[in-house]
Parts: C-alpha cells; structure tokens; sequence
C-alpha cells in the first residue's frame, strides 16, 4: 500500500510487547536502538524472520550481521527514552483496546479483514473522504 499510494499514507510503528513472550520487550528496545542507526526496518524484518528463536544472543547477532556498532547499540539498549516511549505505545494501545499483535487501524478504525484488498478498499474510501 505504500507503494501505491506514497504520498497519501503514512506508516506508523506503535510497540506492543506482548508478555507472554519473554523476548518481545529486550526486541522492541533493540529495534529502536537500531533505529538510532538507521537500521530499524532491517532489525525489524530479522526479528520477526526469527521470533521463534529469539534471545539475548539472537538479538546481538542480529545487530552484528547488520553491522551496528555494537557499542552504541549496547548503550542506546539502556536509554530512558527508549524505554519511556515502549511504556508510552504500551499504554497508548491498551486505552484504545489493544490485546494483541498485530493489531492495525487506517486513520483510527481498527481493520479486522486485514486482506490487502480490505486494505486497500478502506483507504480509497478514507481518501476519497478527505477530497484526495
């Protein structure tokens, strides 16, 4: 849908650990320290390819194949504000009912069809309601 549509929609990542999986907090902090080097999509994609598998080790060797520096990496881990906005999205998400993930909404509807036709339908109906 990006693709189709660059310049009318905009893409919006919110995290959601879930805590029934031990991983998904130490992943969601590693991924936006990636994300201070430019390597957020990329750590994404290798932590869902491997979320079966992950671990503390798993996610070093992530941010090693993708050639971080691992120091910064190690120390943006830590960073107060990392952790402050996974609370934010948390708490974000479950004043408006979030229970699991992935969980998606098009301009503040939750899609329960998420087929890329129903995608695709609602935001041509979102557009044509904005006059795009």
């Amino acid at each position: 849908m990006l693709e189709k549509f660059p310049n009318d929609i905009k893409l919006v990542i919110k995290h959601f650990p879930l805590p029934s999986h031990k991983f998904a907090r130490p992943a969601s902090v590693a991924a936006l320290a990636a994300h201070r080097q430019g390597k957020f999509w990329e750590f994404h994609s290798k932590l869902f390819e491997n979320f079966r598998s992950l671990d503390e080790a798993k996610i070093e060797a992530i941010a090693t194949e993708l050639n971080l520096d691992m120091q910064q990496f190690a120390a943006d881990r830590k960073s107060p504000e990392i952790k402050a906005l996974i609370a934010r999205d948390i708490q974000n998400g479950k004043a408006i009912g979030v229970r699991g993930t992935p969980t998606i909404f098009i301009n503040g509807k939750r899609v329960k069809n998420r087929s890329m036709k129903n995608f695709q339908q609602l935001i041509e109906m979102e557009l044509q309601k904005a006059g795009q």
